[in-house]
């Protein structure tokens, strides 16, 4: 239906707010009232321990814009402090790209991450609020066992992306085993799958729905419409966003958003949702300007300070 719909208003028709009270509606749309009330307020007299750190771990030879990208979404959207840790044979160009985000070298064989780099990466992690697990990893044993070492023992909330969805795929319990912690998968129809996700009923809400709660997992279903299921059951469809997102590291981005979310003091559904509408918003922001052709993924983080103006910006 919405490809066949122009452009759709949700307006107030009068309902008593009292009505509403308590009810839980299985299956809403997010919209800029919920992305609104969700923000995680700033604190005048804050600083930037108060506003969350964030610790990405990604990146491989040949995939040096995927950390890069997340990096920089993190910090335009909000967060106090934000470390990148990367392999050693990478290093240096994360290092001259980011100017507010800290990157860090770790183990690597031939460019991608060794799973003995685990040591370094709990150590950076004590001190802050959110693993953003994935983007740009490479695929490898090394990567593997790395990937599930971290999720079977990290505490703090994780956001899983790209390669660390690909990693996890292989040993699906581990997932299971995060039972009670958060975390956040944002895959596409193609690693849903492979994590083993049912699509073959063509029916992707029923098939996210499903798997957030066999899993006790956050998860956002990437493409036209994307979907962000919780174990509750509840999904919530976005409204933003347009081609121009369909292109490689539109998905690095909102991790970088979604992490920086959830360490700023937001729920798991408010970070995922309203993380997933912000990055579609600024899509469109950048569509507006550049069309959807020439836009990349780097104008979509480029537009965040113009969507964060308009959501504090009360109409």
């Amino acid at each position: 239906g919405a490809l066949c719909s122009g452009s759709v208003e949700v307006r107030d028709i009068g309902i008593p707010a009292d009505l509403l009270a308590g009810t839980v509606c299985p299956v809403q749309t997010t919209e800029v009232a919920f992305v609104r009330e969700a923000l995680p307020p700033r604190k005048a007299d804050g600083h930037k321990g108060t506003f969350g750190k964030v610790l990405i771990v990604g990146g491989s030879e040949g995939y040096t814009g995927a950390p890069y990208l997340t990096a920089s979404a993190a910090v335009r959207s909000g967060c106090g402090l934000v470390f990148l840790g990367v392999p050693e044979r990478i290093w240096q160009v994360e290092a001259s790209r980011c100017v507010c985000a800290m990157p860090f070298p770790l183990p690597d064989k031939r460019g991608k991450l060794r799973a003995d780099a685990l040591e370094q990466v709990e150590e950076k992690l004590a001190g802050c609020q959110v693993l953003a697990l994935g983007p740009g990893l490479g695929r490898s044993p090394g990567v593997t066992e790395l990937v599930c070492a971290l999720l079977q023992r990290a505490t703090q909330p994780v956001v899983l992306d790209a390669d660390g969805i690909n990693a996890l795929s292989e040993h699906i319990d581990v997932l299971k085993e995060r039972r009670g912690r958060i975390t956040i998968l944002t895959p596409h129809d193609g690693e849903f799958a492979r994590l083993g996700g049912d699509l073959s009923s063509g029916d992707r809400l029923a098939a996210a729905r499903a798997f957030a709660r066999e899993y006790g997992c956050t998860l956002v279903l990437k493409g036209h419409r994307t979907l962000t299921a919780t174990p509750a059951g509840t999904v919530l469809v976005n409204t933003t966003g347009n081609s121009g997102l369909a292109k490689g590291g539109s998905g690095d981005v909102l991790t970088g958003i979604i992490a920086s979310l959830l360490a700023q003091g937001t729920t798991a559904a408010q970070a995922a949702a309203s993380g997933v509408w912000i990055h579609g918003r600024a899509g469109d922001l950048a569509a507006e300007e550049l069309t959807p052709y020439a836009m990349a993924p780097q104008d979509a983080a480029a537009a965040l300070p113009k969507v964060f103006r308009e959501l504090t910006v009360m109409a």
